[in-house]
């Protein structure tokens, strides 16, 4: 009993527990309010504050002095397509993946867009590099540096919407990358004939390590020629790509793996060989045996002008193709064994030009050290040949464009480049540009680059192509449709052909010669080949896992069929997913025509469950369809014929009839006599069945569905499956019925039943007749998965070896590999069909395939399936670490950012480009297994163990929440939810909104884990010490637990 105060005694406040404490009203101070009134802030004060929280460039910093060099050595990518895992998920979930896409259509290389997008949203990033280099050897590289704008992106049909088109070139590089982490090796595609015939064989030459060669040389690689050699005169690889291209858009580790893939297939490249009149010549070829040569060298002198004639770089004069290799070999480690140091430029730099080399040369002079850089063109700025995302990088690094200015004269000072002069130029009546003489102007600067393209020049060269035809600008004549010259054994791409004038163009260059050598070399051997070229794909050993699974003595050729559902309407349907790969179908539920039905319109209707999402990439669905329109007869008509055209194929009959012996044997001996592989008995309709005795009347009640599985087993000479409702309190109980009553297994679950929303005048979608009667349907989709999941794990563990068909919200390999590892042996899909079409089968095998390689491969152990560890980065670039410059955490914006800017720039400025820390991890050897690929069968049921109930958690060990302050984008939902559905266990702060975790009060309950928008920016990792939970009220001295073997504390 608490002690009687004493009159006069000072007693302490009474601490209410519904308001919360002092110390927890100051950490709400910033939590969101209603508001009670108008704002009212003056905007002399918000001027000052959008200061504070600029993320973006403040116009009122470029007004002052802009003489300083931030950018110096500063190689960092720039790129603003650069996508994270998080980014590449959301922008891979946009994108329509449409019919006859007209992205494909406008990429040189045909890449298969939507299916490399698709399997990005999926999580399945090698299923999306194989999509891609399969198609295109230098995936990553194009990823890169493509000029997508006027490419795929330019044919998007999201560019027709509000929201914009797909960043398609950064969700390529993303998946590429990705799949570079795997360090998994090319291998020779499964067709490529054993033992090698002699045609195959052939000496074959490649002039040039750039894209063109590569690409051809893949391509050969793959077809099987086993002698290809690449020539090449530098003493790195990769072409113009490697020497002209700055690092901050394409660094060498790109190149290095791409060309690491290329000999995975056996391609040689031999250094120091030019083709000149004193080293490589195509006669010289021909007399060395060589059966077919290409050449790809490429463009290889600048063009210029006459007021340039005399000067060189000691002048201050450079061209591209002198400036830009110099940048690149001090700035791209791992390029040569060279020391080389970045050009010494400094003061004001006029770059001639307007095409994308110009605009490259003028950022990297920045980073060579220039103050000022102006880029001046003949013509206007809608005249600008280089894509506006190159042009639009170099405006914000600020550089300054100089439009309708034509070169007139160099001013020199003291032997050195000290101005030009210019004619202003402008555009007649008729077109046609000229220059005004009385309109001259003159510029100071320190230095000139002209970018005015390139061409061939040499002598030596062109006496080394004899005796090829050569056309009027003195390059081989090229048959721009085979890349065919006038020697039938030798071709040609890349520049020197005369049609690409991007890395992409180049490629598929490579990729056209590569067929008609093919032909060509096959002709001498007198094997025909079609002129339609029939390029072999990107394979590695993943591709040859084995997807098959056996299930009740039933072989099914991998774990994917086509669900009981609108995929299966009709027997045609089934023929077309077996034909794209699908390995098993359910037929659409037939009955016996007295049971025949009529559907009512409309009937499938798109979701809510995930938010007013238009369009494919449904969350869910909701039906009110019936079983198959179609009679009994139809079905086994078209059952026979299927097998007898894919008897490997499996087919599950899905048969249904009211609660009846007769019926149901009647029908099972029908259907029998078409030849399924089993049966599967439809005991879970949800709606429209059920109010005829049928579907889910019968699959609610145990007794019914025993003795049902009963009279069917009693004929059935094939398996039977049940097919269950979730509909009940206790799917376990309906489970073990069906199994008493002689069920071979049970497919779970059918679709759930719900009311999906009504609109504001009370109509539900859909709404039937004038009427705008609707009806309970079922639910299908993404959204019932959790309650697949619980359903098929709690079978597996309480009737153990039980076999289980998945089904509901299956739409992906990573979500198949969820149902395999918590019981199901096969999968059943619907839904995510209904959100494509049948081709996603290819998405999801290859995805499956390579969840089981990576099981076994070393190096991946930290990986969550596909996904390496999350890397700390900050829109999509990797986090540099200042926090050591700078003494503390700060955010990315405002007087902030420029902070952050200010200290990295002096980082850079003693920093060794060509530091051994920068150089490309070797990508060989490829990682390899450690053991054989495991079966299916192997993962079934794998985290059973792992799964109970409540009071088998340990709840003495507990996390906490930890907030990187470098990947936090600020955006305080963390804050939020902690304060109004939390534990109060954050903090805020309000100058630089970095929210920080009090260890204290932290309960490790994750909900700021689960709402924040960047992936792992919160981690939840092990408390130190023992949680104490806040009781509120502490319990009397004299408690004792109920349950003292769980109730451990108070």
């Amino acid at each position: 009993m608490p002690p009687v105060p004493n009159e006069g005694d000072i007693m302490p406040p009474i601490q209410l527990v519904s308001k919360e404490p002092p110390d927890i009203e100051n950490l709400l101070k910033l939590n969101p309010r209603i508001k009670t009134h108008a704002n009212a802030v003056p905007s002399a004060v918000t001027k000052k504050a959008k200061k504070h929280w600029k993320r973006n460039e403040d116009k009122a910093e470029n007004l002052k002095c802009n003489s300083c060099s931030p950018l110096y050595k500063n190689f960092d990518d720039i790129k603003h397509t650069t996508l994270s895992e998080r980014a590449a998920l959301k922008e891979s979930a946009r994108c329509l993946k449409c019919v006859d896409a007209p992205c494909q259509k406008s990429c040189p290389t045909q890449l298969d867009v939507k299916s490399f997008i698709g399997s990005i949203s999926n999580k399945n990033y090698y299923g999306s590099a194989k999509a891609i280099l399969s198609d295109n050897p230098l995936g990553l590289t194009c990823g890169m540096v493509c000029p997508t704008s006027d490419l795929c992106v330019g044919g998007c049909n999201l560019d027709a919407s509000e929201e914009g088109p797909i960043n398609i070139g950064g969700l390529q590089h993303f998946a590429v990358e990705m799949f570079k982490k795997m360090k998994i090796a090319q291998v020779l595609p499964p067709d490529v004939p054993s033992p090698l015939p002699e045609s195959f064989k052939a000496k074959i030459g490649l002039i040039g390590c750039g894209p063109a060669s590569i690409s051809a040389g893949t391509f050969l690689g793959r077809l099987g020629y086993n002698d290809v050699t690449i020539f090449e005169k530098e003493d790195y690889v990769g072409g113009l790509n490697t020497s002209e291209l700055p690092a901050y858009r394409l660094p060498y580790d790109v190149i290095n793996f791409e060309i690491d893939l290329m000999k995975d297939l056996g391609v040689k490249i031999e250094h120091g060989r030019a083709l000149q009149t004193d080293d490589l010549t195509l006669e010289g070829m021909r007399n060395d045996g060589f059966a077919a040569a290409f050449i790809g060298i490429g463009n290889p002198e600048p063009k210029t002008i006459p007021i340039f004639e005399g000067l060189t770089e000691e002048n201050g004069y450079y061209t591209s193709k002198g400036f830009l290799p110099k940048v690149a070999r001090a700035s791209k480690a791992g390029m040569c064994a060279c020391k080389s140091e970045l050009p010494e430029i400094y003061g004001s730099v006029i770059v001639l030009g307007a095409g994308d080399t110009a605009f490259d040369c003028a950022t990297s002079a920045l980073r060579c050290g220039a103050k000022r850089v102006f880029v001046i063109f003949r013509k206007g700025f809608i005249n600008i040949r280089a894509v506006p995302e190159e042009a639009e990088l170099a405006k914000q690094e600020k550089c300054e464009f100089i439009p309708f200015m034509s070169p007139q004269d160099v001013v020199m000072k003291n032997g050195r480049v000290a101005g030009m002069k210019f004619f202003r130029t402008e555009q007649d009546d008729d077109g046609k540009w000229i220059e005004d003489p009385e309109q001259m102007s003159k510029l100071k600067c320190d230095f000139v680059i002209s970018a005015f393209g390139s061409g061939l020049y040499s002598s030596k060269i062109k006496e080394a192509m004899m005796p090829l035809e050569m056309n009027r600008w003195g390059t081989p004549e090229v048959d721009t449709l085979k890349m065919t010259t006038s020697e039938p054994w030798v071709f040609c791409g890349g520049d020197l052909a005369g049609v690409a004038e991007t890395a992409v163009e180049a490629v598929n260059d490579g990729k056209i010669a590569a067929w008609s050598m093919h032909r060509y070399l096959q002709s001498l051997h007198n094997v025909h080949i079609d002129e339609t070229p029939k390029l072999p794909k990107f394979y590695t050993e993943i591709d040859a896992v084995d997807l098959s699974v056996h299930v009740c003595g039933i072989k099914f050729l991998n774990p994917y069929g086509l669900a009981s559902a609108p995929p299966a309407t009709t027997c045609g349907m089934i023929r077309r997913g077996f034909e794209a790969g699908w390995g098993f179908a359910v037929t659409k539920t037939y009955g016996l025509d007295k049971d025949i039905v009529t559907n009512v319109a409309p009937r499938i209707v798109r979701g809510t469950t995930s938010g007013h999402n238009y369009g494919p990439g449904q969350g869910a669905f909701l039906n009110i369809e019936l079983i198959s329109e179609k009679t009994a007869a139809y079905w086994i008509q078209g059952v026979i014929e299927l097998k007898k055209d894919f008897p490997k194929h499996v087919i599950i009959a899905s048969i249904m009839c009211s609660y009846s012996k007769e019926d149901w044997q009647e029908l099972a001996l029908m259907a029998q006599t078409s030849g399924p592989d089993a049966l599967e008995l439809n005991l879970s309709c949800p709606h429209g069945m059920g109010e005829r005795g049928m579907g889910l009347a019968c699959g609610q009640d145990p007794d019914m569905v025993k003795n049902i599985c009963k009279w069917v087993k009693e004929v059935s000479k094939i398996p039977v499956f049940a097919k269950l409702t979730p509909n009940v309190t206790n799917i376990v109980k309906i489970a073990r019925a069906a199994q008493d009553g002689g069920a071979d297994g049970v497919t779970a679950i059918n679709t759930v039943s719900g009311l999906m929303g009504l609109n504001a005048k009370g109509n539900a979608w859909p709404s039937i007749g004038s009427e705008k009667k609707t009806t309970y349907g079922g639910v299908s989709g993404n959204a019932v998965k959790p309650m697949a999941l619980k359903a098929v794990s709690s079978i597996a563990k309480n009737l153990p070896g039980f076999p289980i068909l998945g089904t509901g919200g299956i739409d992906s390999a990573d979500v198949c590999w969820q149902f395999l590892m918590t019981g199901a042996s096969v999968m059943q899909i619907s839904s995510a069909i209904q959100n494509q079409d049948f081709t996603v089968i290819d998405d999801y095998i290859t995805g499956l395939k390579t969840l089981l390689y990576m099981q076994t491969l070393e190096g991946v152990d930290e990986w969550d399936g596909q996904s390496p560890p999350t890397a700390r980065t900050y829109k999509g670039k990797p986090v540099i670490d200042l926090q050591s410059a700078l003494g503390r955490n700060i955010p990315n914006f405002g007087p902030f950012a420029r902070e952050k800017a200010a200290a990295l720039a002096n980082m850079k400025k003693t920093e060794d480009l060509l530091d051994d820390k920068y150089k490309p991890v070797p990508n060989r050897p490829a990682n390899k297994q450690r053991m054989m690929t495991p079966k299916v069968e192997a993962v079934i049921g794998r985290a059973l163990d792992r799964i109970g109930t409540f009071n088998d958690l340990d709840n003495k060990q507990h996390v906490i929440a930890l907030i990187d302050p470098e990947m936090c984008i600020n955006c305080g939902k963390c804050y939020m939810t902690c304060n109004d559905t939390g534990y109060q266990a954050i903090e805020f702060d309000e100058i630089t909104h970095i929210p920080k975790v009090k260890e204290s009060s932290c309960t490790g309950c994750t909900l700021c884990y689960s709402v924040c928008p960047v992936i792992e920016c919160i981690q939840m990792v092990p408390r130190e010490g023992l949680y104490i939970p806040k009781r509120g009220i502490d319990l009397g001295d004299d408690w004792k637990p109920r349950l003292p073997d769980i109730q451990v504390r108070k």
